[in-house]
């Protein structure tokens, strides 16, 4: 479908094609199959998944950190119906799907909701609102009139070390882990490779840096923490979440989520593959351990930790390259395209995230966020798959009745 084509006001605009997405068009169709004709999806890769699958790809992920009853499809059993006779690509614990088999569900979800059209291929550069509809530009320079939106889009500036930030380093050198796509890497043989984070994604790197004849130094700034999951399981119903929602008090709220995401962790098969490789001297795992300075000298990193004066354990070797597994910065104030809507409409945020209303809308219009920005309301989970389970229980009701709408000019 062309942008092009758009004419008439939408009542429901979409921006993103992601899981969240996916997972709320599916809901939302469960509920009221005639809200088919009522929404339109806003991508620039014009397909469901792009982003996702890109950086599965990119990092070559075996397979989900999330259990097969999380995922875009209304039925939980779904996936693990599907999987019926592909059970060997279902990882333990909690049946982790493979990342192949993930994929093959989510093209049978998208063909089953008859849903491959409905994404356009545009990027919505500017959202404005304006006599109570959203005016978004795209990326061709088209108008779209919508009565109401949903922004199911995540934050994708990276977040940097201060001594990163002002570097100069030769191209591929100095990255952050969304612009490593070891695909376009067939061969570090030889090569040493310092890897700055404790997350789960600094340990597939890893891996993959290994597995192309690499030395990798793994360097986190506290202990490497084992996890199954980046939050614990009672985050999903009520265990936690009762004592969550009985919190008034916003600026506890978002200490609780901090305290029960506690940074990056790895899972329990990746810890034990990476003490693994350490033995094998291809791995050296660095905890409490943090960069100082560093200088490119030519043809290779000088690197110096933090207590480099007391012990010697980075000045010594010669980097290659520096890859910074260091996360996403959230803070909804660099959003651009709510940046209209926080100067009409401003709203507390606490620790970049919006305090919205009950059904995840911006207080005082008709936008509705989805995803990391929602983790006020929903808890810790709310970027996950389940939270996008939990951002439609409450975004869906709103879209479907019209519950509750503010009616600001």
């Amino acid at each position: 479908m062309n942008p092009l084509s758009i004419h008439k006001p939408l009542d429901i605009a979409i921006i993103g094609a992601g899981p969240q997405a996916l997972t709320l068009v599916t809901h939302l169709l469960q509920k009221k199959k005639t809200m088919r004709s009522r929404f339109q999806v806003f991508d620039p890769s014009g397909q469901w998944l792009t982003q996702w699958h890109r950086q599965f790809a990119a990092q070559e992920i075996p397979h989900l950190r999330s259990p097969a009853v999380h995922h875009p499809d209304p039925k939980p059993q779904a996936l693990l119906n599907f999987a019926d006779r592909r059970y060997l690509e279902l990882h333990n614990p909690y049946n982790r799907p493979g990342t192949s088999l993930f994929r093959d569900f989510c093209e049978r979800v998208i063909e089953g909701w008859q849903l491959r059209d409905r994404v356009l291929p545009a990027q919505v550069t500017e959202l404005i609102y304006q006599r109570r509809r959203f005016a978004l530009t795209l990326d061709n320079g088209q108008k779209v009139i919508a009565r109401r939106v949903v922004l199911a889009v995540g934050n994708a500036i990276p977040k940097l070390p201060d001594w990163a930030v002002s570097v100069d380093a030769p191209p591929g050198r100095l990255c952050h882990s969304t612009a490593v796509d070891l695909r376009n890497l067939p061969s570090l043989q030889g090569e040493t490779v310092l890897i700055v984070g404790s997350g789960l994604t600094s340990g597939h790197l890893a891996i993959g840096a290994v597995k192309r004849g690499a030395r990798v130094l793994l360097m986190a700034r506290r202990r490497f923490q084992e996890k199954i999951f980046d939050a614990a399981p009672g985050w999903l119903g009520p265990k936690y979440l009762k004592g969550f929602h009985a919190e008034t008090d916003w600026h506890q709220r978002s200490q609780m989520i901090q305290q029960a995401r506690d940074g990056g962790s790895l899972t329990p098969d990746m810890l034990t593959k990476l003490r693994r490789l350490s033995r094998e001297d291809k791995v050296t795992l660095y905890e409490h351990c943090q960069v100082k300075e560093l200088a490119w000298t030519g043809n290779a990193w000088q690197v110096h930790c933090q207590n480099y004066a007391v012990h010697d354990c980075l000045n010594h070797q010669s980097i290659d390259r520096i890859w910074l597994a260091t996360g996403n910065q959230l803070d909804v104030a660099n959003q651009p395209l709510l940046k209209d809507v926080m100067a009409r409409y401003p709203v507390e945020i606490v620790n970049g995230v919006p305090v919205l209303d009950k059904h995840l809308r911006w207080p005082g219009c008709d936008l509705f966020l989805m995803g990391p920005w929602a983790a006020l309301q929903v808890g810790p989970v709310a970027r996950n798959l389940f939270g996008g389970k939990l951002c439609c229980d409450r975004i869906v009701p709103a879209l479907i009745k019209q519950v509750g709408l503010h009616r600001c000019s």
